[in-house]
């Protein structure tokens, strides 16, 4: 049985997402069922990088890259999430001492197997502090909760860490057709809706060459842990193809300051 102290509780339910059960789920499903997939039918992406902002906002888009999972999603048993430490400055990439991780929807178990893997790589620490106020990892579950049957989760908080420590660790996840592989990370942030659609233009174009050289805070805030799955894609040998790009001036706020958003599946 779970313990309270063993269950890492939600920071932003009430704020980014509903804090009703049955009114976070209808509201997923009604983004599921507005997201068209756009790769071909009974492909599974091997990662998707999805925004994390409060689903009014962010919630299409990311809906965009949960679509390109299909029917393959039943295959999935573990998901290594990754996103950017927006509260918590530290060096490296934070594992968590939580058992789960709770939303309105119920638990999700955290892989300590899997952070067995990746305890000996440079950077990795034990840093329950990153995970406590992050938003970036939380408001990716509901959709997985929902679109996947049964899975584990390796949650992963990145601080300062560069490409190829973020690679590394990817690496060591790789796994096979049961691991997938999620990067949390929204685009530019506060600029005007043309000058937005300008930079994350070009922010789209690096992630498609995976040049992660492009990138950085001002280009995206995950741009730490994108970079590095971009590094590991090309390595790899995956194609980023891109699902989806919009900013909140298109979703649900105005244009005179926007965030940009972008969904990609890697195949």
């Amino acid at each position: 049985m779970e313990t309270a102290a063993s269950v890492r509780p939600p920071a932003v339910a009430g704020l980014f997402y509903p804090d009703d059960p049955a009114i976070l789920q209808s509201q997923v499903r009604s983004l599921m069922a507005g997201a068209a997939p756009r790769i071909r039918p009974g492909t599974l992406p091997k990662a998707l990088v999805a925004p994390h902002a409060g689903f009014p906002y962010s919630g299409p888009v990311a809906a965009s890259a949960y679509a390109a999972l299909g029917d393959g999603a039943e295959r999935i048993r573990r998901v290594v999430l990754m996103g950017p430490s927006h509260r918590v400055p530290f060096s490296g990439i934070a594992t968590t001492s939580a058992s789960a991780y709770r939303t309105p929807l119920g638990l999700v178990s955290v892989d300590h197997a899997a952070y067995g893997l990746i305890a000996d790589l440079p950077g990795v620490v034990a840093l329950d502090e990153a995970h406590r106020p992050e938003h970036s990892l939380e408001v990716h579950l509901p959709f997985l909760q929902i679109l996947l049957h049964d899975f584990a989760l390796v949650p992963l908080v990145v601080g300062d860490a560069g490409p190829e420590t973020v690679a590394a660790v990817l690496d060591r996840l790789w796994g096979g057709g049961e691991t997938l592989i999620v990067v949390s990370s929204d685009l530019s942030h506060y600029h005007d809706y043309a000058t937005a659609q300008m930079l994350d233009a070009e922010t789209c174009d690096a992630i498609e060459c995976c040049e992660e050289t492009v990138l950085g805070p001002y280009r995206a805030c995950g741009h730490q842990p994108l970079a590095g799955l971009l590094r590991i894609a090309r390595e790899r040998g995956l194609r980023p193809v891109t699902l989806d790009l919009r900013n909140s001036g298109d979703t649900a706020g105005p244009r005179r300051e926007v965030v940009g958003y972008g969904a990609w599946a890697f195949q």
